[in-house]
């Protein structure tokens, strides 16, 4: 068993999802970042194992994929450590601006249902640190939006990779 070929993936989503950490870097972990590891995935995939043959799309889907996996999966593990030990987050911070944003749209009971949801998300996070729900909706979208976001990314790495070679 060739060790090489899942290690430029994992070594590309853990350092996407490094990066979604940083305050200002983490506006663009789905629309840059998470491609970019993708492209580089499949970079040092070529580099590590020495292929000289283009890649083909079902290879540049699946290291996408994978990366776009990896990253989610490091990235919400972070996002959750980090929420643990501060007691706080983004969520909680922009909670008063969301509920203030939904009430203008007269939802009528669903909006009670949903704050009443999303407040109690906020109250847990800053008694224990951790909420069942905010790592469960958290970890859920970040598996969504960054495999997508990855598939993106492998695809146009293989485009740009096999157009050099």
């Amino acid at each position: 068993m060739n060790s090489n070929k899942y290690l430029p993936f994992l070594v590309c989503g853990f350092g996407a999802a490094v990066l979604t950490t940083v305050p200002y870097i983490k506006s663009f972990t789905c629309c840059l970042i998470v491609p970019a590891a993708a492209f580089g995935a499949l970079y040092l995939n070529l580099r590590v194992n020495n292929i000289s043959t283009p890649i083909d799309i079902k290879k540049a889907i699946l290291y996408g994929f994978l990366t776009g996996l990896t990253a989610a999966f490091f990235s919400s593990a972070f996002e959750i450590l980090i929420t643990y030990i501060t007691h706080t987050n983004d969520f909680v911070e922009s909670l008063p601006q969301t509920e203030s944003l939904m009430r203008s749209l007269e939802l009528g009971s669903l909006l009670d249902q949903t704050m009443g949801l999303l407040n109690n998300m906020s109250k847990d996070i800053l008694a224990t640190g951790f909420s069942l729900l905010y790592a469960f909706t958290i970890t859920f979208s970040n598996l969504i939006i960054d495999s997508i976001f990855g598939i993106i990314g492998g695809v146009i790495g293989m485009s740009v990779i096999n157009k050099r070679t």
